[in-house]
């Protein structure tokens, strides 16, 4: 805890692989790190784990735990206090495409919430609203086709948005993106209908990142390739990867560890208020949402969402393609912090946040610390559960 001095001990994420380890805790940040240690080297207070990652990152969370992401920051308390059950210590929530008149109760909602205990609330994705309305997935067409440059200029200057999806070869798109890199948004490329040559332009204009690839948005063809053979093939984008099987084959998972490898893929859940929660009806953006437990859709069938969480990201990603633990574990650490910019998250290192999640040897998660504070313990009798 802040103010106090303790050690974290197990096999550590250090680079590209888990090391023998301790990780000194000191003031709610990592004092030292060291490898093997001698216990005479250890402060008296030790917390032990088979692996012990960087806390778990996830850049699109729209909702969890009964929750939708939206007005009442209440739901975005309750989110920030379960999601460290699942590893997460930080997070994005996240915002579909909405009314224009609905984004300044959003962004209220998110200052009233900065009291929030558990997840730290890095700012908002806002998924949308200017998106190809031909790749809407489950993004309400009337809010897409309203989207207004007046819009556009009242979102960017909103300084708790740190990411938004966008559709490059919408009009005005490319200069969009410029504008968010000048603001440091990132700007993801997403629900987007562009050929390879207008998702290529909008990477040299800035945009960084890939949103959810695969999913809502123009096919591979080996004559077209598409937003998708685009976002595959060039090394200046990192990809977001929904590792649910149910958003991508296992296959197409593993096509793209091939393609980008561990450094250009960020996993991200896009849990909606369904994760965590058992099958029924639940709501994205104020829509119903009707989930079996495995999927998430409209009435009409479309994927709205997932109910995958982090933790079981990172087990899939490892179980369905080539990726090792300290793969799949970077994928969750290191590059989301790296996309946001942020050097004192995604890492265990000396000075950096001591946000840290320790796993058993299955990636089961026993506890989860941010800032220097436990926040989440497994209890003894969910071992071997979740």
């Amino acid at each position: 805890m802040p103010g106090e001095t303790f050690a974290v001990v197990g096999d550590l994420l250090l680079g590209n692989s888990l090391v023998p380890g301790a990780a000194i805790v000191r003031d709610g940040r990592i004092a030292e790190v060291l490898r093997d240690p001698r216990p005479e080297s250890l402060p008296s207070d030790v917390l032990k784990a088979e692996i012990v990652s960087p806390g778990l990152i996830d850049l699109q969370v729209n909702g969890g735990f009964g929750v939708d992401v939206g007005e009442d920051p209440e739901a975005l308390r309750q989110l920030a206090a379960h999601l460290p059950e699942t590893g997460v210590t930080a997070f994005l929530p996240t915002i579909i495409s909405s009314p224009a008149e609905h984004y300044p109760r959003v962004f209220a909602a998110f200052a009233a919430a900065q009291d929030a205990s558990g997840a730290r609330m890095l700012g908002l994705h806002l998924e949308g609203p200017f998106l190809a309305p031909a790749r809407k997935g489950a993004h309400p067409l009337a809010c897409i086709e309203a989207a207004s440059d007046d819009l556009f200029a009242t979102l960017i200057a909103e300084p708790s948005v740190r990411l938004m999806t966008l559709a490059p070869e919408r009009p005005g798109g490319l200069e969009r993106i410029r504008q968010l890199r000048e603001r440091g948004i990132l700007a993801s490329l997403g629900h987007t209908d562009a050929d390879l040559e207008t998702f290529v332009a909008g990477v040299d204009a800035g945009a960084a990142m890939a949103t959810h690839l695969y999913n809502a948005m123009s096919p591979f063809g080996h004559r077209a390739p598409g937003a998708i053979g685009a976002a595959l093939v060039d090394d200046r984008i990192t990809i977001g990867l929904i590792a649910d099987g149910v958003h991508s084959h296992p296959a197409s998972l593993q096509l793209a560890v091939r393609a980008k490898g561990p450094e250009r893929i960020a996993l991200v859940t896009d849990m909606m208020a369904a994760a965590g929660m058992p099958p029924g009806r639940y709501t994205l953006g104020g829509q119903e949402v009707i989930t079996d437990g495995v999927a998430a859709r409209l009435p009409n069938g479309t994927l709205a969402g997932a109910v995958l969480t982090m933790d079981a990201a990172i087990r899939n990603i490892i179980r369905w393609t080539e990726a090792t633990p300290a793969e799949a574990l970077r994928m969750a650490t290191e590059i989301p912090a790296r996309l946001l910019g942020m050097s004192d998250l995604g890492r265990i290192a000396a000075g950096a946040e001591a946000d840290l999640t320790l796993f058993d040897r299955e990636l089961r998660v026993v506890a989860t610390i941010v800032g220097g504070r436990v926040v989440y313990q497994r209890k003894e009798e969910e071992r071997g559960g979740r």
